[in-house]
């Protein structure tokens, strides 16, 4: 049963008892089951061709054919696009011309096998033929047209449903709000919502639901929230009470758990159930994934359990995002079993499950048992992917074993797999740090030969790699390059004007400083504390001064390491009650001091005979 299993894994273990049967757990390789592509094969139609067009015969008999073939044969949604689009061109080549309904079968049938945009390519030609869309085609474009996102064109169809005298029903709103969502524009979603309040139109669960789950999607929940609540109390403009479904709750749990925000949906959950919904896998699986993200383990697995106690078969999502933070906290023993328990129930590790494992074992140092693994993943004849190869570069990097790491980039390439930019600024990083200059800037030189273009985040490691390594010059000159055309932010003038200022050249950096701005980039916290550093080492107090109060009138709120820089600064020169001025202006501002506070605190005290005197002085700090 999953819960003895769970409940064996649960006791601590040392790491190492698990070292190299991780490996061993995944004996089956991935399940080659790729979904065909292709659609079912052409039915064989038994119709004869029309005869020429001078002779055909437009009795009553030889009308209808054609529609009640489509009722017959498309009804069932056994057919392929192109043999209804054959149809479609010989319906149009019959005199007369069978009536739009026949044709509302066929893209109907098209429709709900969500061909949309062979729907709306179909409709021009029907109009060719002088047939104006009925209402249902209509209907049936605007539909396909919410699901193209395409949702301009689907309220041009609302148009010509209006002026056709026609009055949409809940179902085209529902499109409509579901084509707003699709295409990211919440805001007018909810303006729709409420604007079918005065034209008479009760929104449905699916009108709720809908509005609910793309307002979760784009990190809305508080107003998806308050949709919920307007369901169950009828308080919103609709005055309607509306019990919520599995899609509403649902979407509303994985909100807040992707918030952080795992009581409101535990307390969700409980009501879903209190209410006589059954949660479903994608329920549990949103549930799990966030106490998983929280490092909340034994909840996690007491929801697993409780899923397979409701015979709901826990899938790959469920078990990866166990094994993830199992392996964050290194717990591999626990590991080892979520594995076996993920096998024998069926599931098969997926690359991601690999990845997980891997990564987890380079967080721990266990660099070389997860290459073991991956050598087995392999073997195997697994598919990997960059994400593989990357983990295990990042930990040889972080080891500071840069020729493994090398080896591993080059066994990439061997085996297919194209590096990528999270590839190049990895390696890169890890040669700065060994003060390996050239190397570094070898491999951004290779970027462009395996056509990688690199971004700002690239950039910012190889000019903080150069400042670091006091190549000062060598970063202005590639920032100042075409190569760095609209590369640079915030972090970029950061790490230069870092340098300028730890050379002693202020000028410079203050025309980095003023530069940033005319760029139309916003200083940060970190950009002034590092020119107020600068000001100080260099002996200009008052105007770091100035500039600190020059950051507080901007609205860039300082921090402890703000403080601390001025703090420091004046403690040298001795000017103690500044330092207590700027002491209690930190817990005015609720900024807690740390180890480095407590410091300067201690050296002033120390250095000066009236600290009894100073003592009375100091701020009182939250707990």
């Amino acid at each position: 049963m999953a819960s003895r299993t769970l409940s064996s894994s649960s006791s601590s273990s040392s790491s190492s008892a698990a070292k190299g049967k991780l490996s061993s757990l995944f004996a089956h390789p991935l399940r080659n089951s790729p979904q065909s592509s292709k659609l079912p094969q052409e039915l064989a139609v038994s119709v004869s061709p029309p005869p020429p067009k001078s002779t055909l015969s437009a009795d009553a008999e030889d009308r209808p054919r054609p529609a009640l073939l489509l009722e017959k044969k498309w009804k069932t949604g056994d057919f392929t696009v192109d043999e209804a689009l054959r149809h479609f061109d010989r319906m149009i080549s019959i005199r007369p011309v069978p009536p739009t309904s026949s044709f509302g079968v066929l893209l109907g049938a098209l429709t709900k096998k969500k061909h949309y945009s062979a729907v709306i390519s179909l409709r021009g030609k029907l109009e060719v033929t002088g047939l104006l869309s009925d209402y249902f085609v209509l209907k049936l474009l605007l539909n396909c047209f919410c699901n193209e996102r395409r949702v301009e064109d689907a309220f041009a169809v609302l148009g010509a449903i209006f002026r056709r005298g026609h009055c949409p029903g809940i179902v085209t709103y529902n499109q409509l709000v579901k084509g707003l969502c699709l295409k990211h524009k919440i805001g007018e979603g909810v303006a729709l919502f409420k604007k079918m309040a005065r034209l008479g139109c009760r929104p449905t669960v699916v009108t709720y639901g809908t509005l609910i789950s793309g307002l979760c999607q784009t990190g809305n929940t508080t107003m998806a929230l308050k949709l919920h609540e307007e369901m169950l109390s009828s308080n919103g403009d609709h005055s309607v009470v509306c019990r919520p479904n599995i899609v509403c709750y649902g979407a509303l749990i994985d909100g807040l758990c992707k918030d952080g925000l795992l009581d409101e949906a535990s307390k969700l959950f409980m009501e879903m159930k209190d209410s006589g919904i059954s949660p479903n896998l994608v329920v549990y699986n949103s549930l799990i994934c966030g106490l998983c993200c929280m490092g909340q383990y034994k909840k996690a697995t007491d929801l697993l359990n409780e899923m397979v106690d409701q015979r709901i078969e826990p899938d790959i999502i469920t078990f990866n995002s166990l094994l993830k933070v199992l392996c964050e906290q290194g717990k591999f023993k626990e590991a080892e079993d979520m594995l076996k328990l993920m096998i024998e129930r069926g599931v098969d590790p997926s690359i991601v499950t690999y990845n997980t494992v891997m990564d987890g074992l380079c967080l721990a140092g266990k660099v070389d048992e997860a290459r073991e693994l991956l050598a087995h993943v392999l073997s195997k004849g697994c598919l990997v992917t960059a994400v593989s190869f990357n983990v295990l570069i990042n930990g040889y990097c972080n080891q500071g074993r840069m020729e493994e790491a090398m080896n591993m980039y080059k066994k990439m390439i061997d085996n297919g797999v194209n590096p990528t930019k999270v590839t190049f600024s990895t390696l890169m990083l890890g040669f700065f740090h060994k003060g390996r200059v050239v190397d570094a800037r070898e491999l951004f030189s290779e970027m462009k030969r395996h056509e990688v273009e690199p971004d700002s985040y690239t950039f910012n490691i190889l000019l903080d790699g150069l400042c670091k390594n006091n190549l000062l010059s060598d970063a202005l000159d590639l920032f100042h390059s075409k190569d760095c055309n609209g590369k640079a932010n915030v972090a970029t003038f950061n790490c230069l004007i870092d340098g300028l200022c730890k050379t002693g050249n202020l000028k410079a950096a203050w025309d980095l400083f003023h530069r940033l701005q005319q760029d139309g980039l916003a200083p940060s916290v970190v950009t002034y504390s590092i020119m107020i550093n600068g000001l100080c080492r260099q002996g200009q107090l008052e105007e770091a001064t100035e500039l600190f109060l020059k950051m507080e009138d901007s609205g860039c709120a300082p921090n402890v390491v703000t403080f601390n820089t001025l703090m420091h600064a004046f403690c040298q020169n001795h000017e103690a009650l500044k330092v207590i001025e700027l002491l209690k202006k930190m817990a005015g501002k609720n900024i807690l001091p740390d180890a480095t506070t407590a410091s300067i605190v201690f050296d002033l005290l120390s250095k000066d005979k009236n600290y009894h005197e100073y003592l009375t002085l100091l701020p009182a700090f939250p707990s």
